[in-house]
């Protein structure tokens, strides 16, 4: 039998894995279980009664979190000539074009977002199997392939994430950090609810959202009460 640590027969005492929490309740309880040595990052867990074998039940998007994601975010801005200025001055930590993409190609990959113009994606092309895999290719449909560089970078820092279905019809999405206070925490998960729910697909039927769970990166998952979330 496994023995228990300190913090996890603490963490016990807190959390109820069995109970299905408010959105408030559920926030109280993991800023009060103890917390290792490091900001950690709040998540919430969607599983969701759509196929994601079927191309007309795929569930992706792209939000603006209102208290930010509380993570430094380093964009790369790929484009050609002065196009990179705006980008520059929106605080693009990396601007540039071929340079950059034999950069990539040689498996360097010190950045969190992928920015490019239309002009780029021929030769972007060529990154698909380093960066699709990790959900970095930029594309039209999450404002990531635009010539207006400088606002996207700026929504980028901001806080702008994308969701997508993965192969289990799951959605995993951080929604801030446990050192933020509560309601910004509570806001920026009933914005991440609003959009998942706004991207139903057509082609799903029967409930959407089975289930939502929400835990810290080394805490436990606990279980949301959808009645008060008003999910369908």
């Amino acid at each position: 039998m496994t023995k228990l640590t300190k913090r996890r027969k603490e963490i016990q005492k807190i959390a109820d894995v069995e109970k299905a929490y408010s959105t408030e309740e559920a926030v109280s309880v993991l800023k009060k279980i103890p917390h290792p040595k490091f900001d950690e990052t709040v998540e919430l867990a969607f599983n969701l009664g759509t196929d994601p074998k079927q191309s007309d039940q795929m569930v992706r998007g792209t939000l603006m979190l209102p208290n930010g994601t509380g993570k430094k975010i380093r964009v790369l801005v790929l484009c050609k000539g002065e196009a990179g200025n705006a980008a520059k001055e929106a605080g693009a930590e990396h601007v540039g074009g071929d340079d950059l993409i034999a950069k990539i190609s040689s498996g360097w990959m010190d950045f969190d977002v992928v920015i490019s113009s239309p002009d780029m994606m021929r030769d972007v092309g060529k990154l698909g199997k380093v960066l699709g895999p990790r959900g970095l290719m930029p594309n039209p449909k999450t404002g990531t392939v635009t010539n207006d560089l400088g606002r996207a970078v700026k929504e980028a820092k901001a806080g702008k994430i994308e969701f997508k279905l993965d192969k289990q019809g799951n959605i995993n999405i951080g929604v801030g950090k446990i050192s933020f206070e509560e309601k910004a925490i509570c806001e920026n998960i009933d914005t991440v609810v609003s959009a998942i729910n706004k991207a139903r697909p057509q082609a799903a039927k029967g409930k959407f959202i089975k289930n939502i769970s929400i835990s810290t990166t080394m805490g436990p998952g606990l279980n949301l009460d959808l009645t008060k979330l008003g999910t369908t």
